[in-house]
């Protein structure tokens, strides 16, 4: 019970800053004032890429990459769904728990980022706008919980650790990492200043964590030789496979050329796709993992 209570004052936590987080953002924002460079007029916005007018209930809008849209929801529904289901299972099982969490996270974003850069992209960037603005408050808050799922991911490895001095620095590294981040994201949104909300400050944020992930887990396979830690690595190095092909498929240009023989298939595609996989071998190792001995002593 003492467990389950202390649990719930986290979930609560967790859900009061990311709500805090995104109302400030929502309300002392200025992306009205950033446009893209060169500028985009509104009509110009689906010359380069596929639109779908809808007509729903009387009210007319444009989806945008409506291919793209579905896998991007699909990866964020998908995600969403084994974080929650991660959970439920990891009640007593704060390794299981803090990567429902991360993956709630992460699928939150997955959704936010396909509103915005993908399917409603017009709506939000450039109806009523004679140029189209460069972001939105949905972009910015997918940054965020980005940073905060990887963070999330970070604090799950603390509990598979029983060192004292690594679960504190690895928690406070997770902690003051989320925190800057988003301070500096918040300075960007409200002054504003785009290299501090942009995608390449976040993989920065980002990139640190990973290898942290990659160095610990090879650590401790070579002095536990745990099962958890080496599935753990491949699901890391699955991860910087998915991210270099589609950094591959991206400097290639393959997206614009497929697009001029009206194939819309782009590097983002090749992203999510990736992605889905991803969860789903999460999904298997947690729940290959959720009730194994090993865990439970490393606790």
């Amino acid at each position: 019970m003492k467990i389950q209570r202390k649990q719930a004052l986290t979930y609560g936590l967790v859900i009061a800053i990311f709500l805090l987080i995104s109302i400030l953002l929502y309300f002392f924002n200025q992306f009205e004032t950033i446009f893209y460079s060169p500028s985009i007029k509104s009509e110009e916005w689906c010359d380069n890429q596929p639109c779908v007018q809808i007509e729903l209930f009387s009210t007319v809008f444009i989806v945008v990459q409506p291919s793209s849209t579905f896998i991007v929801y699909f990866l964020g529904i998908l995600t969403v769904l084994i974080g929650a289901y991660l959970l439920k299972v990891g009640r007593k099982q704060k390794f299981v728990a803090w990567w429902g969490i991360a993956l709630l996270l992460w699928g939150l974003g997955a959704i936010f980022a396909g509103t915005s850069y993908q399917a409603f992209s017009y709506e939000i960037k450039c109806a009523g706008r004679a140029f189209c603005i460069w972001t939105s408050w949905w972009e910015v808050m997918y940054l965020i919980f980005s940073v905060g799922s990887v963070d999330a991911m970070m604090i799950a490895q603390t509990n598979l650790t029983p060192e004292r001095t690594h679960y504190t620095v690895m928690r406070l590294y997770a902690t003051i990492n989320f925190l800057v981040y988003v301070l500096i994201v918040v300075i960007g949104s409200v002054i504003p200043i785009t290299i501090l909300i942009s995608f390449e400050l976040m993989v920065l944020f980002l990139a640190p964590s990973i290898m942290i992930f990659i160095l610990f887990n090879l650590k401790r396979r070579r002095r536990l030789k745990q099962p958890i830690d080496l599935y753990l690595l491949r699901i890391w190095v699955f991860l910087i496979i998915i991210m270099g092909t589609y950094f591959l498929y991206f400097m290639t240009n393959v997206t614009e050329i497929l697009w001029e023989h009206d194939i819309w298939f782009s590097a983002n595609d090749v992203l999510h796709i990736g992605l889905i996989l991803w969860m789903l071998y999460i999904w298997f190792t947690l729940n290959k993992f959720k009730k194994l001995n090993d865990l439970e002593k490393s606790q």
